[in-house]
């Protein structure tokens, strides 16, 4: 299962692991594993009752339950691969869990919200977002083996999610109307929809190990963040996301000044699944 991660967010499933059904005559057919799927099942309701929430103009539930999916999303993959349950079935079905919680869950809710009130650009900028968000997680499940796994090839659908789902958080969190700031909710809509489709790299975090020593001061500043969000969390977590939804664009102009590569595309043929994809 591939998990964040926007998309996830960046945990792919791995090779699908086929098991041997001899009850049907010999014939191989894909396992269905109980635990991560059910992390995925977990993200998918999220993101089902994210919308139902919106649909009752309870806009705050609806974006605490997209933050909560990204958190169940960014679970089930390493799930799969700690108890070694990784399946085609699991990939596939995350993908598809990801596009509701992901992609049509928050543009349904800016909308209901928000954008209705702007006419046909109100939900145009909301189908942008939508269409992003599924040509994103296409991408990225036939770019796997050639993408550097330090970056994610465009804004990851779940940092998405949580940009947008943040910003209504924040606002309604605040007692402001969604019609008083449509254009607003515009901006941020087609903005995280457009930054899902670009070539522009963002910090996966894989190369992260919570294997390794870290200095003291690192430990220190995780307590400082976590009471941070514990004491406002709608305005520190769309701020978090706020910048690392820029973070990829101030990477992009640093490497263009500096005269790097700005592609995401492995070069690498270390790997035995990569070589000849270069050529």
């Amino acid at each position: 299962m591939r998990g964040p991660a926007d998309e996830e967010p960046g945990l792919d499933p791995g090779l699908p692991d086929p098991v041997e059904d001899l009850a049907h005559g010999g014939r191989r057919r894909r396992g269905i594993y109980l635990l991560p799927n059910s992390f995925t099942a977990a993200a998918l309701f999220a993101g089902f009752y994210a919308v139902v929430m919106a649909m009752a103009q309870d806009y705050e539930r609806a974006a605490v339950a997209i933050f909560g999916a990204m958190v169940l999303d960014s679970l089930d993959g390493r799930v799969a691969r700690m108890t070694h349950t990784q399946s085609e079935f699991g990939a596939q079905f995350d993908s598809l869990a990801d596009m509701v919680s992901f992609g049509a869950a928050p543009a349904l809710i800016m909308y209901q919200w928000s954008l209705h009130g702007l006419g046909k650009l109100g939900w145009l900028a909301a189908f942008v977002y939508c269409a992003g968000a599924a040509l994103r997680l296409a991408r990225f499940n036939t770019n796997i083996g050639v993408v550097d796994k330090t970056y994610f090839q465009g804004l990851p659908s779940p940092a998405a999610a949580a940009l947008v789902a943040g910003f209504i958080w924040v606002l309604a969190d605040s007692q402001v109307s969604g019609t008083h700031i449509a254009w607003g909710a515009f901006a941020v809509t087609a903005f995280a929809g457009v930054s899902m489709v670009t070539n522009v790299p963002f910090y996966s975090f894989k190369a992260v190990s919570l294997r390794r020593s870290v200095p003291f001061i690192t430990m220190f500043l995780i307590v400082l963040l976590i009471g941070l969000i514990a004491y406002r969390p709608p305005l520190v977590l769309f701020g978090l996301f706020c910048a690392y939804a820029l973070s990829g664009y101030g990477l992009y102009v640093w490497r263009r000044v500096q005269g790097r590569s700005v592609s995401v595309i492995s070069t690498s043929t270390d790997e035995p699944d990569e070589r000849g994809l270069h050529g």
